[in-house]
């Protein structure tokens, strides 16, 4: 059972969706704004944020970027297209994967529970690549001893692509391995998961040592 915040503006939608994530063995706090939501998550400690992303006032690309600016709750978007500009903003701010509304149910519970697994695979090993060091059992990174904050996404990307060092995977390997979508996903999501994470753990972004880029295939774990 996963504590869940539903920020979610339509009033049917909300409910529907508080009655069906609580059959599913869920408890659901709810919030109908940005504001509203954002006072919630500080007032409480969910392990999943669902947010809409077409929100009144404060939307929810800024709450999402809020969000992750206070902690690395997952975050889920609730998005009524599925290839549009707000989505690329809301994974660009943070969130760890998106749902196309009418958001069904069951589709809905797999993901929350998908993203939640992400930090629960344990093995007993130190992964030290110069100086990143990567815990599995722990689930810890540090970056010349200083830890890394990353999302449970980000973290279970790392984890998988520093697994065998060299190995060139594919968007549609990581897709099924870290978001565990068993269907040709959307490419973003690694894209700007790789993006986000880059930008902790590279000493330069644009031309990353850790995870590099191999183009017209996927990415790669280094370090060079």
């Amino acid at each position: 059972m996963a504590a869940i915040l539903l920020i979610e503006d339509d009033p049917l939608v909300r409910r529907g969706l508080e009655l069906a994530l609580s059959r599913h063995g869920h408890a659901v706090r709810s919030a109908p704004t940005g504001e509203d939501g954002l006072r919630e998550f500080r007032s409480s400690t969910p392990d999943i944020v669902v947010l809409d992303l077409m929100l009144p006032g404060v939307d929810g690309v800024e709450v999402c970027r809020r969000i992750r600016a206070q902690g690395e709750v997952p975050v889920i978007m609730l998005t009524a297209r599925g290839d549009d500009f707000d989505v690329v903003g809301g994974l660009a701010a943070g969130a760890d994967d998106y749902v196309v509304k009418p958001a069904q149910p069951t589709v809905l519970d797999a993901r929350i529970r998908a993203v939640l697994r992400r930090t629960t695979a344990v093995t007993d090993d130190v992964r030290l690549f110069g100086e990143l060091r990567i815990d599995t059992a722990g689930l810890t990174v540090t970056l010349r001893g200083e830890p890394v904050p990353l999302t449970p996404t980000e973290l279970r990307f790392l984890l998988t692509v520093s697994r065998a060092p060299g190995r060139v995977l594919s968007r549609e390997q990581l897709l099924l391995e870290v978001w565990e979508h068993d269907y040709l996903g959307d490419s973003r999501l690694v894209d700007n998961c790789v993006q986000r994470l880059r930008a902790k753990i590279e000493d330069d972004p644009a031309a990353p040592r850790y995870v590099q880029t191999v183009r017209g295939f996927g990415y790669r774990f280094g370090p060079v």
